[in-house]
C-alpha cells in the first residue's frame, strides 16, 4: 500500500488511528498494539501476500536469537550465535536482492550457463533486516532489555517506517510504545502529524512526480539527448530524488506523529551541504548512522592509523552502494562517494577555507553527476550520458523533454490569460524552467519542516488543507517512492 493512494489516505490511515486510540481509550493497551501490528502487516501484505511469510519468519527467528544472546553464557558461544544470526540475515538479503546479479557475473566471468530465474524481491527487505541486525548486535552487547514480543514486533513492523525507513533503533522506539502518555489522543500532535503528512504528500505528488516525467524521459532515451538536455535531465533527477525521499520522510514522520510517536530525523536539507562529509550527515541519516555504528566502528574506525581509516571509509561507502542496489552502477556510485569522502578528509584544511557558497556549489555538482550513475539502467547508459555532457553544446532543448511539462495547472492559467499563452508559444521551455526554479529554491533556500516550530492555528490548518486537497485531487496514477527499490 502506498502513502500516496486513495485507499491509504481515505480508509487505511483513519481506520488505524481509530482502532489504536479507541482500544487505548478502553484500557486495552496490549490489544491496541496488536491491532497496530495487524494493520502494519496488512499494509505490507497489500503489495504481495507472499512478502508476509518472509517478514513474519524473519521476525520470529531474530526475536528468538536475541533472547538466546541475552541468556546464553560463554563469550565464544555468544559470538558464534551472533555471527550465525547476522549471516542468516545477510544470506536472506543476498538471495532475494543479489543472487541474480551474482549469477549473471559468474556466467560472464567464467562463460558458464547457470539458469537465471526471476526472484521477486520483497519490499523493504534491506530496511527491516538492518533493523533486526542492529537489535541482534545490541542484544549481544547486552544493551537490550527483555522486551516483550509485542513490542519487538511493533518495533519492526510499524508501517510508517517499514518499507523505506528510517532505520530505527530499539532504544528510540520501544520506550515510546511503552509510554502511557503517548496513548491518549492529543489534538495538537494529531494536527502536527497531518501538517507534516500534507507537506510530504505535496512534495511527492506535485513536485517529485512532475520532475520525474522529464527525468524518466531522459534516462529512457539517452541517445536522443543533447548536451543541454543531459545536464537538465540530471538536475531533474537530482531534484526528483530529493523531493521523493524528503516527501516520504515527512509523510512517515507525520503518520508517526499522528500516533504520538517520533521517528528519528532521516533527511535534513542535504543539498545545502558544503562538503561531501556534510552531505552524508544530512542524507539518509539513519543509514549513515547504522553503517557507522555497526560497520565502521567494528572495523576499527579511525583508531588504527590514517591508512586504515581511509580503507574503512571506502569499505563503508562500497557497502552503501551495494545496499542501494544489485548492479555495477550502484557499486561505482558508492566508490565515487567513498573517494570523494577520502579526498575531503585529506584536503579538509584547504576545503574549510573556501567560501561556503563555493563549497555548496561544488558539492551539489558532484552529487548531481554521481546521481547519473545511480539512476542509469546500465554502465553503458551512464557512459553515454557522461559523453553527452562533454559533447558540443547547443542551447536548444528537445521537444520530447519539453512536452513532459505541459501540465494541467499551466494550461488552465494560460487559457484564461491570453498574453501568457502567447509568451509560452514563443518560449516553450518556460514550463520546465519554472518547475526547476521552484524546486531548486525549495531545496536550497527555506528552512525544512524540522527546523520550523509548529504552531497549531487557523493559518497552519488552512495551509495543510490546501496542500492535502491539491495533492489528493492530483493523484491521477500511483507512483511508488524511489527508495522502495532499495
Amino acid at each position: 500500500m502506498l502513502f500516496n493512494s486513495y485507499i491509504f489516505i481515505l480508509f487505511f490511515l483513519p481506520t488505524a488511528l481509530i482502532l489504536y486510540f479507541g482500544l487505548n481509550q478502553l484500557g486495552k493497551e496490549a490489544l491496541a498494539k496488536w491491532a497496530l501490528i495487524g494493520m502494519s502487516l496488512w499494509f505490507y501484505a497489500y503489495f504481495h501476500i507472499s512478502y508476509l511469510f518472509l517478514l513474519t519468519g524473519s521476525i520470529i527467528i531474530n526475536f528468538l536469537t536475541s533472547r538466546l544472546l541475552i541468556r546464553l553464557h560463554g563469550k565464544v558461544r555468544r559470538k558464534i550465535l551472533l555471527a550465525g544470526g547476522i549471516t542468516v540475515n545477510l544470506g536472506v538479503i543476498f538471495y532475494f536482492k543479489y543472487f541474480h546479479f551474482f549469477l549473471e557475473n559468474v556466467n560472464l566471468l567464467f562463460s558458464t550457463d547457470f539458469h537465471l530465474r526471476k526472484i521477486l524481491m520483497p519490499l523493504g527487505i534491506s530496511f527491516f533486516t538492518f533493523q533486526q541486525i542492529s537489535y541482534l548486535v545490541d542484544s549481544y552487547r547486552l544493551e537490550t532489555k527483555d522486551h516483550r514480543l509485542v513490542d519487538y514486533v511493533l518495533f519492526i513492523t510499524f508501517f510508517p517506517q517499514l518499507i523505506a525507513g528510517p532505520i530505527v533503533l530499539h532504544s528510540e522506539m520501544i520506550p515510546q510504545f511503552q509510554d502511557p502518555a503517548r496513548k491518549k489522543l492529543n489534538q495538537d500532535k494529531l494536527a502536527c502529524g497531518i501538517r507534516l503528512f500534507a507537506i510530504g504528500l505535496f512534495k511527492k505528488v506535485l513536485i517529485a512526480d512532475t520532475l520525474g516525467r522529464g527525468a524518466d524521459f531522459g534516462f529512457a532515451n539517452p541517445e536522443m539527448l543533447t548536451a543541454l538536455d543531459t545536464a537538465v535531465v540530471s538536475v531533474l533527477y537530482t531534484l526528483q530524488l530529493y523531493f521523493d525521499f524528503s516527501g516520504y520522510c515527512d509523510m512517515a514522520s507525520g503518520i508517526a506523529n499522528m500516533f504520538h510517536l517520533e521517528l528519528p530525523m532521516n533527511f535534513n536539507s542535504p543539498y545545502k551541504a558544503a562538503s561531501i562529509t556534510e552531505f552524508w550527515q544530512r542524507w539518509h541519516i539513519t543509514l549513515s548512522r547504522f553503517l557507522r555504528k555497526y560497520l565502521y566502528f567494528p572495523l576499527g574506525g579511525s583508531r588504527k592509523g590514517e591508512g586504515r581509516t581511509l580503507l574503512n571509509i571506502l569499505i563503508v561507502f562500497l557497502v552503501s552502494g551495494i545496499w542501494h542496489g544489485a548492479g555495477w552502477t550502484f557499486i561505482l556510485w558508492g566508490a565515487a562517494h567513498g573517494a570523494a569522502r577520502i579526498l575531503h578528509r585529506l584536503c579538509k584544511r584547504f576545503w574549510d577555507k573556501i567560501p561556503r557558497l563555493i563549497g555548496q556549489a561544488a558539492t551539489f555538482i558532484f552529487v548531481d553527476l554521481a546521481w547519473i550513475l545511480f539512476r542509469a539502467e546500465t554502465l553503458q547508459d551512464a557512459a553515454v550520458l557522461y559523453q553527452k555532457l562533454v559533447s558540443p553544446w547547443t542551447w536548444q532543448l528537445s521537444g520530447g523533454l519539453l512536452d513532459q511539462f505541459n501540465l494541467l495547472e499551466f494550461t488552465y492559467i494560460e487559457d484564461h490569460v491570453p498574453f501568457l499563452k502567447a509568451f509560452v508559444t514563443g518560449f516553450p521551455a518556460v514550463h520546465l524552467l519554472i518547475c526547476m526554479a521552484v524546486a531548486l529554491f525549495l531545496a536550497l533556500i527555506p528552512k525544512n519542516c524540522h527546523e520550523k516550530q509548529f504552531v497549531p492555528n487557523g493559518k497552519t490548518a488552512a495551509g495543510s488543507i490546501i496542500l492535502l486537497v491539491w495533492s489528493i485531487i492530483s493523484l491521477s496514477g500511483l507512483s511508488t517512492f524511489l527508495y522502495f527499490n532499495f
